[in-house]
């Protein structure tokens, strides 16, 4: 998988141990690596209330600032995006998207 950085400032290291998480091998989807190699952090847990701008590639939650998109990559079919203050998106081919705080 290629991590695409989409802000000038942000680095493959900013991602942390988010890359390990993944792997093409493995052929679960994005949410279910999650839960396993992210197991000691909780796993993947979705937070509703967030709205996804596709155009801007922005989250926001209600009565905040906008949050941006700083790195993409895709696992197969599913796009996955990391936005600052460690939130991860993933969205299905269909277009249905869950978000879930990785930190």
């Amino acid at each position: 998988m290629i991590w695409i950085m989409k802000h000038p400032r942000m680095t493959p290291e900013a991602l942390g141990f988010i890359p390990s998480f993944f792997s093409e091998h493995d052929p679960r989807g994005a949410r279910d690596q999650i839960n396993t190699a992210y197991a000691h952090g909780g796993g993947w847990h979705p937070f509703h209330g967030f709205k996804f701008n596709e155009q801007t590639l922005s989250l926001q939650y209600p009565g905040d600032p906008p949050t941006h998109c700083l790195a993409a990559t895709t696992l197969r079919s599913e796009r996955i995006l990391f936005f600052e203050h460690s939130w991860l998106l993933i969205i299905q081919p269909d277009g249905t998207w869950e978000v879930a705080r990785i930190d």
